[in-house]
């Protein structure tokens, strides 16, 4: 029992990680929370659903699952980094306050939630099992879904790939200098502005692939999917530390873990509580997070 629900926590973190980590690399740049972020995540399971359905009943599941992530990926990608050129750019050029920017984001999340509801409805929508892998069986009966592993490995491939981006690539170290001084990155010549707008390209491509593969593990797909996502992955990023990736990850394993456990072995109906929990002792302990960096104002 105990080993089943270690796996059942690995899953649901892994994907808590992957949102995180998303989120993490917008704060990491901008030190911006980014709460229009959850809302791509949903958005992304809601049009791979609508392409699927509508467009690809008939064809070979692979191929539906290929088109299916490709053109849901890009087109919430494009859309999360027209969000930062229309909504975002103009507050950096004009102020730069962070609370414009802020609440800039909030409009966006509003903005998509409201056209998800009025478009799709509020009753959840079934999410075709385009795989079918069925199940096996090991130990003392624990049963691991096929599915869980095409999750865990594509976290691990996908958090490996954006560790190669930050740390071996230009785009990566304009990144890390925009973070540590705008100005002087300025100076060096690096495009601030589209630096930026890369990096909310790629975060919400994170964020797209994670509801998919969210909407594919429960076959479903509804508007308060993003809401609770959103909420624990935020938790997730002060527990692992804000704008640390390695942070993003262990906070996202650690809460689905912590999460999943609580539901088997205390309560499954408080499960949603655990995440805030976590947040208010480490905001309370260890504000900084696990791997965030302590900052010093000096007056």
């Amino acid at each position: 029992m105990l080993f089943q629900q270690i796996v059942n926590g690995l899953v649901i973190g892994s994907i808590y990680s992957l949102v995180t980590i998303g989120f993490n690399m917008v704060y990491g740049v901008l030190e911006l929370t980014n709460f229009a972020h959850s809302s791509f995540y949903m958005l992304a399971a809601y049009i791979g659903q609508f392409i699927l359905v509508k467009y690809l009943a008939n064809v070979s599941p692979m191929l539906a699952l290929i088109v299916i992530f490709i053109s849901s990926i890009l087109i919430t990608s494009f859309l999360g980094a027209l969000m930062d050129k229309l909504a975002l750019e103009p507050i950096r050029v004009k102020s730069g306050d962070p609370i414009s920017s802020l609440i800039s984001t909030v409009g966006v999340q509003t903005i998509i939630n409201n056209s998800v509801l009025l478009i799709f409805g509020t009753v959840p929508l079934h999410f075709p099992d385009l795989l079918n892998l069925g199940k096996f069986t090991i130990g003392n009966g624990v049963v691991i879904q096929w599915i869980q592993i095409v999750i865990l490995v594509f976290t691990i491939v996908i958090m490996s790939i954006l560790s190669f981006i930050v740390t071996k690539t230009k785009l990566g170290k304009a990144m890390r200098a925009i973070s540590q001084d705008v100005s002087a990155a300025k100076i060096m010549g690096i495009n601030v502005n589209r630096v930026i707008t890369l990096t909310f390209f790629i975060g919400t491509a994170v964020a797209s692939i994670s509801g998919l593969l969210v909407a594919m593990y429960y076959q479903r797909v509804d508007t308060l999917m993003g809401a609770s996502v959103g909420l624990k992955s935020f938790a997730a990023a002060v527990l692992g530390g804000m704008g640390s990736l390695p942070g993003a990850a262990i906070g996202g394993l650690v809460i689905g873990l912590v999460e999943t456990l609580f539901a088997a072995y205390v309560s499954s109906g408080y499960r949603d509580i655990v995440a805030f929990v976590i947040l208010l002792v480490v905001l309370l302990i260890m504000p900084s997070g696990l791997l965030g960096k302590k900052t010093v104002d000096k007056v």
